[in-house]
């Protein structure tokens, strides 16, 4: 197994290596990836820019993450000091295609929660596309971060693969010194499975049906509960289904919308994720949503 390492990016061939890795990992042209001037210069004003380094051959930087110092918004509170509103935004992670599912992603984050800790810096927020089920396992189910912002076509419209598609996003607060998240981190409990949260009294209120070509397709409408725990289905693998039907993409981005729109503004959060294995390609992925009052 190739050995990886992290640690800050340091040398101007690095930061320019970054918009490589950035088109790579998200199929888009070099306008719309980060100057490497502009990686730098945040680097240089408190930001966090980490690099996973591959040394099968030489080293090789296979992956980054870049967070900025950002602040919480606090409207009702114009008295407090800045300090006390200080975040880490987690501004963008890629990793090169060839290195993806190898786990890199996780020690990126959790190295950038451990400089955020010597920062003193509580919290880290960031956004992704809540149809990736893959981020969705990462960040909510194994980093212990939580969601209950939904944000419309967040970034505008998009280029390469994912032309055509709203921009939608979550985005989730990873409080990095809390119980919750030292928890996780610690891997001190096994993943959930579908049936045991089903046996606990979770409603799942959006269940999809396979269609023909062995894509899930949600159902035309979603339930409406006040029960405590929700599960809330979404694609496995919203690339493929991009590359396979763009219109059944959209209806999986409209579908989903409608139902986190609508949980959120009843105070209920993410709080984890299930994923089941299926043959076939017949995986299953789902949120689990907590009502925050219980």
């Amino acid at each position: 197994m190739t050995q990886i390492t992290i640690r800050p990016l340091t040398t101007h061939p690095e930061y320019e290596q970054t918009r490589q890795i950035h088109m790579a990992t998200w199929g888009v042209d070099a306008s719309e990836t980060i100057p490497p001037l502009s990686m730098h210069a945040f680097q240089h004003n408190g930001g966090i820019l980490l690099g996973a380094f591959a040394h099968a051959q030489g080293e090789q930087l296979v992956g980054y993450i870049l967070g900025t110092l950002g602040a919480i918004e606090t409207p009702n509170r114009i008295d407090q000091i800045a300090a006390a509103r200080l975040k880490l935004f987690s501004v963008i992670m890629g990793i090169l295609p060839e290195y993806q599912n190898r786990g890199i992603g996780y020690q990126l984050k959790l190295a950038q929660r451990e400089a955020a800790l010597r920062l003193g810096l509580r919290l880290i927020t960031w956004t992704y596309d809540p149809l990736e089920s893959r981020n969705g396992r990462l960040n909510i189910g194994k980093l212990g971060s939580v969601c209950h912002h939904y944000y419309r076509d967040f970034h505008g419209p998009m280029a390469g693969r994912n032309a055509g598609l709203a921009s939608d996003r979550f985005e989730v607060a990873w409080w990095v010194t809390s119980n919750r998240v030292e928890g996780r981190v610690a891997q001190q409990r096994r993943p959930l499975t579908l049936n045991a949260m089903l046996g606990a009294g979770a409603l799942l209120v959006n269940e999809a049906q396979f269609d023909g070509d062995g894509l899930p397709v949600p159902p035309l409408t979603f339930t409406h509960s006040d029960n405590n725990l929700l599960l809330a289905e979404i694609p496995s693998d919203i690339q493929a289904i991009k590359t396979a039907d763009m219109a059944l993409a959209r209806q999986w981005r409209q579908h989903t919308r409608q139902l986190f729109e609508h949980y959120f503004a009843a105070n209920f959060a993410v709080t984890d994720f299930v994923f089941q294995p299926g043959a076939n390609g017949r995986s299953r992925s789902f949120y689990l949503l907590t009502h925050n009052d219980s």
